[in-house]
């Protein structure tokens, strides 16, 4: 049940894509001086090293973030050869295009924890939150991984942050409706399971439903992993139908960066992708979310992508 460590992904193309979600929905919100609350049912360590153990065994975040920040220390890319055809010539003009603003601003704030230069350290989400709220917010953390729980408690004492952040070593999908509707009245739910459990699908479902009843107002995130599983791909099509039925209008993005076959090697190893895919899904999302990442999430396939199969979804309800 404990042995999924998100110190392995930290930084890969799955975090990219929520983090960038999650910073533009977080500026909308927070445009209104009410307090806003924010409840993160799976907050893992909340701050991991790239150069670390973990993250350097996997690799991840080079085929993520990595691809998209500047490191001084390395040395300078040779310069590109001349654009010879139409494919290459189109390439070339988006590399050379102006930031989307989504991920232009994704890349501030991880430079933000970054001041050298590079990504050496990477924010999760809770550091990431807590970094955008004012004095008056809250954020509500869940984490039931022991060692995880542990480290997240040690990290975000280190940010004296007071009754802001209240730490809990508690099951988030059993115990964070308790916070909602919050004194305010506004809250974003995220919501980021590994799924490592078939069970864990469920339990969003779940979890999102009861949230509604007690709290129809409040926004609500999902991630979702895409992979050869029946209860991956059934997940969207679940929450559309639950905030459909609520009346409610979401938003649905999914960001895909290779092949998810299984190929076989010429030495007759199998060769599995690893995530190949993943998504957000909103209920309640800002006005301003769906442009700003129809926009964005090109940039993103063109910096991410590994193969033809690359590509992005944006769909709206309600």
């Amino acid at each position: 049940m404990f042995s999924y460590r998100h110190a392995f992904h930290a930084g890969n193309h799955a975090d990219v894509l929520k983090h960038m979600v999650l910073i533009a929905t977080l500026d909308h919100m927070l445009e209104k001086e009410t307090a806003l609350t924010v409840v993160d049912t799976h907050a893992g360590a909340g701050l991991y090293r790239l150069d670390g153990d973990y993250a350097g065994t996997s690799g991840e975040a080079a085929e993520g973030v990595l691809r998209l920040v500047t490191d001084p220390k390395a040395p300078p890319a040779p310069a590109p050869a001349p654009a010879t055809t139409a494919a290459a010539k189109k390439a070339a003009k988006e590399a050379e295009a102006p930031l989307a603003d989504a991920l232009a601003r994704y890349l501030e704030v991880i430079h933000d924890f970054n001041a050298k230069g590079g990504a050496r350290v990477y924010p999760g989400s809770p550091f990431i939150v807590q970094h955008l709220l004012r004095d008056h917010d809250r954020l509500k953390l869940f984490e039931l991984h022991p060692t995880d729980s542990r480290t997240l408690t040690a990290n975000i004492a280190q940010l004296e942050a007071g009754r802001q952040i209240a730490v809990l070593h508690e099951d988030g999908f059993g115990s964070a409706t308790k916070f909602l509707p919050p004194p305010s009245r506004r809250a974003l739910v995220l919501m980021d399971p590994s799924y490592e459990l078939k069970t864990d699908y469920g339990r969003v479902l779940d979890f999102a439903a009861e949230a509604l009843k007690r709290f129809a107002t409040g926004t609500y995130a999902v991630w979702y992993p895409i992979i050869p599983r029946p209860e991956a791909h059934d997940l969207p099509r679940r929450l559309k139908t639950l905030a459909t039925k609520a009346g409610k209008s979401s938003l649905n993005v999914t960001l895909t960066v290779k092949s998810s076959k299984i190929t076989t090697a010429p030495s007759g190893e199998t060769r599995r992708p690893g995530l190949p895919a993943s998504g957000m899904f909103l209920i309640n999302p800002p006005y301003t979310l769906k442009p700003l990442l129809e926009a964005a999430l090109p940039q993103l396939v063109q910096k991410l992508g590994q193969d033809r199969n690359a590509g992005f979804t944006v769909e709206a309800a309600g």
